[in-house]
């Protein structure tokens, strides 16, 4: 699994190199949604800085992959959820998360609209469906799970069902119960034509998730390059959250095989500024109560991954100081917001 998924970053870098394109970046699912708006955006305006850098972005099955690949150095960044960090780190890698992109936790157990599914507890002997083995909605399920008093391990079976379309048609098959996974996919499995209803996961909306990551080494030695993307897609998230229209034309000229085929156009546009909506839910900074794009909270990192401790997903206990860093965080943010927005909602 690991030579694969090394031979996709490796092919990946070789495009980026033949269209003049200079930085790797894991995008930590199998398929670049409209969630990628950002990166297209500020590729599109030049806002990756003045040496011209451009971002390729790398599809990897999940966030536990992206933390490996991250720290193999098999790519520079990567945009992954935090919840595999914490065995890296006691393993002695040296890596942190230095701009926190989802300000809320983009996880969560949807189950279908008319299930008699209720509650967590409910799905006890059911099957959870995740994207991938690698994703966070493992950890996330297990977490849930111990926390309603099930053993994660003998109570419900998790199992992979894919993305999107594939995951709708399983769980609208009933192949699986619940999933575990994260708000754009439902927004797409719910364009699919099967309705969800999310269940209560207790505290886990409150904890931040994705952001991206880095080893520390290459943030001392490439911190003009970390500071560019982590500006770039800055702007590129408030541009899209004026504009969520534009965003979704600009990602579809930027990175064309993000456009759905069987489609019309309007009818792409509409679904996929639905999937980007719901990514923006948790861009927000209100959601993480921090004031600066990128800004990591460390006490609700800490807070999250006391959860993840108290329920046994995790095994060693990192303070929130060893799995991010607001140090790039005022470079970051020298850019004029109110700018940006003006220019989103005037762009045609």
């Amino acid at each position: 699994m690991k030579k694969g998924i090394v031979a996709m970053v490796v092919a990946f870098a070789a495009s980026a190199q033949a269209a003049g394109e200079n930085v790797k970046v894991g995008f930590c699912a199998r398929t670049i949604t409209s969630a990628a708006a950002p990166f297209a955006i500020a590729e599109k305006m030049g806002w990756y800085g003045p040496s011209g850098m451009k971002v390729q972005l790398v599809p990897i099955p999940g966030s536990t992959d992206c933390v490996k690949l991250v720290a193999t150095g098999d790519l520079p960044y990567s945009l992954p959820s935090v919840e595999p960090l914490p065995a890296a780190r006691a393993q002695g890698v040296k890596a942190k998360i230095f701009y926190t992109a989802y300000q809320g936790n983009i996880y969560g157990i949807a189950v279908g609209k008319d299930s008699p599914i209720r509650a967590i507890k409910d799905l006890k002997g059911k099957k959870i469906g995740v994207a991938s083995m690698a994703s966070g909605g493992v950890h996330v399920a297990r977490g849930v799970l111990a926390m309603t008093g099930l053993d994660p391990e003998k109570d419900a079976r998790i199992v992979v069902v894919g993305e999107a379309a594939q995951a709708a048609a399983l769980l609208r098959g009933g192949e699986v119960a619940a999933l575990s996974m994260y708000d754009t996919q439902y927004a797409l499995i719910q364009a699919a034509g099967v309705p969800l209803r999310m269940l209560d996961a207790g505290p886990l909306s409150r904890f931040p998730s994705n952001g991206f990551l880095a080893l520390e080494e290459t943030l001392r030695k490439d911190r003009a390059q970390a500071v560019a993307l982590g500006r770039g897609y800055a702007m590129g998230t408030v541009f899209a959250m004026a504009n969520p229209e534009a965003a979704v034309k600009i990602l579809y000229e930027v990175y064309p095989q993000t456009r759905p085929s069987g489609k019309t156009e309007e009818v792409a546009i509409r679904d996929d500024v639905k999937t980007l909506l719901a990514r923006a839910e948790h861009w927000r900074l209100e959601a993480g109560g921090v004031k600066r794009w990128g800004e990591s909270s460390i006490k609700d990192f800490d807070a999250y991954i006391d959860f993840l401790l108290k329920w046994n997903v995790i095994k060693d206990k990192v303070p929130g100081t060893e799995l991010v860093t607001n140090e790039l965080i005022d470079e970051v943010n020298r850019f004029d917001a109110a700018k940006i927005e003006a220019q989103a909602k005037s762009y045609k």
